[in-house]
């Protein structure tokens, strides 16, 4: 199935430069945003907001969350700000 992960911040270097931190990706059934995090080599430490389709996915869900095709990913390290 197909999905696209989107990388922000100082994630997007974890994807080649060319894509600008989007990439649309063929996965297996019961792929989850935790298993992209892992076959992405991106940093989980670094990992703190992921949304499927614009919904918040807790972190302990992350593991859990089985995506769909279509999907698209997005992944945020820590923000601050003031």
């Amino acid at each position: 199935m197909r999905v696209k992960l989107k990388l922000f911040a100082s994630l997007r270097p974890c994807l080649p430069a060319a894509t600008k931190g989007i990439v649309d990706l063929e996965v297996p059934d019961g792929t989850t945003p935790e298993d992209l995090i892992r076959e992405h080599n991106l940093p989980r430490e670094q990992v703190h907001l992921i949304l499927v389709n614009g919904l918040y996915v807790a972190p302990a869900d992350a593991a859990q969350r089985p995506l769909e095709p279509g999907d698209e990913v997005a992944m945020w390290p820590p923000v601050a700000g003031g």
